[in-house]
């Protein structure tokens, strides 16, 4: 049997499309084609069937999936490890996730590390691509803040995010003492800054705290959640951001918590790795620290 074989599909079952499949492997889609039907022909099996996403792997793929992926991981790491001699630190741990979680929290998480040599090459993006790099190879790590729920991906819940409905303190007397009264009537004609125009993590919020949706529509709309910190903060009206980034902003006072229900709403985010990934000793460095820095608080 030949390990290239083995290997391609492998890869095909982790990205679910022969092309994806190629990009990863650096290939032409044809010789991922062929290399399959071989596979299938050796095998006397069908392993996938096609369909207009990609492909989906037949219950014989998946059995084989499932036992080829602990040995073909760790003969990569083993390969990658011996053949380069190089330091744990010396390669390169590319790492993807939101932009303000990670300025906030998981990069100086990682500071130590890089003072002793470890190197980060930092993605931000959305979970669904940060994902398709993981399984291309393009990412060692991805912080998601939906379950990655992939072939292929192992993933840990981290942290949970809280997220709070705050203003400038001048709000806190504009308002109601309980602004939960009627559904949170008294914030209708509130302005809202967002970093998106339908609203996601305020629309979350008004569904769980007062049980429907936000009727207003956003004074302001732009795609960085700190952006949004900063304009709230200086008093053009209310959001709702994760605890982590307004936590220094409330105790420096610039912030107030508008409200705080019996029951905010929380978010979990997982840290995902490509399977057989810890094998390798940057990779495994990186990952450890952020469970006992990150996920310890």
């Amino acid at each position: 049997m030949n390990l290239e074989l083995l290997r391609t599909f492998l890869t095909v079952h982790r990205t679910g499309s022969f092309t994806r499949a190629a990009a990863a492997l650096g290939v032409s889609q044809p010789t991922v084609t062929a290399q399959i039907r071989t596979l299938e022909r050796t095998l006397g099996r069908q392993l996938f069937v096609r369909h207009p996403g990609g492909v989906s792997p037949t219950g014989p793929a998946d059995h084989l999936a499932r036992q080829l992926a602990p040995h073909l991981d760790g003969l990569a790491a083993v390969v990658e490890s011996e053949l380069r001699g190089r330091a744990p630190f010396e390669q390169p741990v590319h790492l993807g996730g939101p932009a303000e979680l990670l300025a906030e929290r998981v990069l100086p998480a990682l500071a130590p590390l890089v003072a002793d040599g470890l190197r980060l090459r930092v993605s931000a993006g959305l979970p669904e691509p940060l994902v398709d790099g993981l399984l291309a190879g393009r990412h060692d790590l991805v912080l998601c803040t939906v379950p990655p729920r992939r072939r292929g991906v192992a993933a840990t819940p981290l942290v949970d995010e809280e997220f709070l409905l705050v203003g400038h303190p001048d709000w806190v007397d504009r308002l109601p003492g309980d602004v939960a009264a009627d559904g949170g009537a008294a914030l209708d004609d509130v302005p809202v800054v967002a970093y998106a125009e339908e609203l996601p993590i305020v629309r979350r919020y008004w569904l769980t705290v007062f049980e429907r949706r936000p009727p207003m529509r956003a004074a302001v709309v732009v795609p960085d959640l700190r952006a949004v910190l900063a304009v709230v903060a200086a008093g053009a009206g209310v959001s709702v951001l994760p605890d982590y980034l307004v936590a220094g902003a409330l105790a420096r006072g610039e912030l107030a918590v508008l409200h705080r229900p019996e029951l905010p709403p929380l978010n979990t985010v997982y840290l995902a790795v490509r399977a057989g990934a810890l094998a390798l000793p940057h990779v495994r460095a990186v990952h450890e620290r952020l469970l006992a820095e990150v996920g310890g608080r």
